[in-house]
């Protein structure tokens, strides 16, 4: 057994960003979705009922009732599902928690090991699908899991020792 290339460090607020992007398969996950396409159809009926109720006591004619409670109603139902979605994204605080706490990445001959914290997680080399070097950041993404960064400014400016590690990762995972 040889031993562990390891490397530690915080994740800057840029860093976290581009996990949030990198960990994430589309903007919104479904469940959002799907509550913001069960009320923005109710949200829609009833401000096509009140409106319709207000253009009558008003006295317009049967079509500009249907009509406009038509137009507002898809207006209203439009608007409501836009905002739904809005408020649907996270923000790195609600993933990552108020203080950052240092992640640790070892890579050893039988897995990956990540530590941030409290929490060690053990991934088997299989299940590293690819090791992606960016600017200014190494990303691994991991089958089943949300991807890891590694910034560059672990390394201390110190483009060897990067390389090397990336390489050694990329050798360990098969990819």
């Amino acid at each position: 057994m040889t031993a562990p290339d390891q490397i530690s460090g915080l994740l800057g607020e840029k860093d976290q960003k581009r996990l949030i992007r990198l960990s994430r398969r589309g903007a919104v996950g479904p469940t959002a979705i799907y509550y913001a396409g069960v009320t923005a159809p109710i949200i829609s009926a009833s401000m096509s009922v009140m409106m319709r109720n207000a253009t009558e006591m008003a006295g317009l004619s049967p079509y500009w009732q249907w009509f406009l409670s038509a137009l507002v109603a898809a207006f209203a139902g439009i608007s409501w599902y836009l905002i739904f979605i809005r408020w649907s994204y996270r923000s790195p605080v609600d993933v990552f928690g108020a203080s950052p706490l240092e992640t640790e990445i070892s890579v050893m001959d039988e897995y990956l090991k990540v530590r941030r914290g409290g929490i060690e997680t053990r991934v088997d080399w299989a299940s590293v699908a690819a090791v992606k070097s960016g600017r200014g950041f190494t990303s691994v993404q991991i089958q089943g899991a949300d991807a890891l960064i590694i910034p560059d400014e672990w390394f201390n400016k110190d483009k060897q020792a990067r390389r090397n590690f990336v390489e050694r990762l990329k050798q360990k995972a098969g990819v």
